[in-house]
């Protein structure tokens, strides 16, 4: 039974076509599922009760249940989500002052391997459906009580859930036919009416799947970089061996021209002793300087055996100050929802490993990864 989570305008459009429908009748029920956060055909008042009465026989809106519902002591709130087959993604709700932002996971697991990433050290399972990877903003304005009506705490565009960043569990180019669906739902004025700058997609690096972007629908982009050079990347991020810095920066250069935003992210983890030298930030200024960009430096979140240390404080802001005396905006993210495992890189949720990752290749400690 067809999932209408799983469609865009022109999908539903097409389907509703199908049934003999009229494109406005598309409308009409996308802005009752996504706007109101109905799912219940029946509720759908101003649609003829014949079609209401077809979809109910026909068609299902499925969001992913929630299985648990955690709430951090910073007000961050953590979501495990049932996705099938004994597969589980999280997906977490960051409030801050005139923001409310959403990270949604793309894949259950990742086949990435990214040695500082508890998601890549799930293994993987399987891509998302659209349905389940928008579903997730569907369901986490439901849980908040944004669905269908304002609230006090709504940001300054009227929402709570303002931003949406595509950094969860999974790389989101990897899945790229899904998650394009889901960013034209989160887009269209039918459903979410979320501007391009509000809406950003996290690479590893995925240079091809870049270009397509950019083609199809141009959104913010933050690349993981955690790196200033090849050799470190190789190690850090298997990616790199097939797409280097240079083939990576150069997909950046030409996603900017059609990008919402005049620059890239690049997002940079620090890692103590690994990634976090005066070196390494001199290093990552003349890579800087190839291509509009703002970096992030996100201290290191810790996740069990991951073998890596967070950088200090006063090298994290060393490290920003050789960058920012260059010339080059540079932030230094602060850690929300630790307590609850929901900061950056500590997303694992629940795999089903079909690449036996996690059998012939546990967790290693930093010694082994080193060596």
């Amino acid at each position: 039974m067809p999932n209408l989570l799983d469609y865009d305008l022109a999908g539903l459009a097409a389907w509703f076509a199908e049934l003999g429908e009229k494109p406005f009748r598309a409308r009409q029920v996308m802005r009752w599922i996504h706007r109101e956060g109905c799912d219940d055909f029946g509720a759908m008042t101003d649609v003829a009760k014949s079609l209401r009465a077809k979809l109910d026989a026909l068609a299902e809106i499925r969001p992913p249940a929630p299985l648990r519902d955690a709430v951090s002591g910073d007000g961050t709130r953590k979501w495990l989500l049932d996705v099938g087959g004994g597969n589980a993604v999280e997906a977490v709700f960051i409030p801050e002052a005139g923001r409310g932002t959403l990270c949604v996971s793309s894949q259950a697991g990742c086949a990435l391997d990214c040695v500082f990433c508890a998601t890549g050290k799930q293994g993987f399972n399987r891509n998302l459906e659209a349905g389940e990877i928008v579903g997730q903003l569907w369901l986490a304005n439901k849980l908040l009580g944004a669905a269908g009506g304002a609230r006090e705490d709504e940001n300054d565009n009227g929402r709570v859930v303002s931003n949406v960043v595509l950094m969860g569990m999974g790389e989101p180019l990897a899945n790229f036919d899904n998650v394009v669906t889901a960013l034209r739902v989160m887009l269209d004025d039918h459903a979410y009416g979320l501007s391009r700058r509000r809406v950003t997609v996290s690479t590893a690096g995925v240079t091809p799947a870049m270009d397509r972007l950019r083609e199809e629908c141009p959104v913010a982009l933050a690349v993981s970089l955690h790196a200033p050079d090849d050799a470190l990347r190789d190690r850090l991020m298997p990616i790199n061996r097939k797409y280097p810095l240079r083939d990576l920066l150069a997909a950046c250069r030409r996603y900017i021209e059609r990008a919402p935003r005049d620059f890239v992210t690049f997002e940079y983890a620090m890692i103590d002793g690994i990634n976090d030298s005066d070196a390494h930030a001199r290093a990552l200024v003349d890579l800087a300087g190839e291509v509009s960009c703002k970096i992030n430096l996100i201290p290191f979140n810790p996740f069990p055996r991951s073998g890596f240390a967070r950088s200090p404080v006063d090298r994290i802001r060393r490290f920003a100050d050789i960058l920012l005396d260059s010339g080059i905006i540079a932030t230094t993210r602060r850690t929300r929802g630790g307590d609850v495992a929901a900061a950056c890189g500590q997303l694992a949720g629940q795999v089903r490993d079909r690449t036996r990752r996690t059998r012939t290749h546990p967790l290693q400690t930093m010694e082994e990864v080193w060596s």
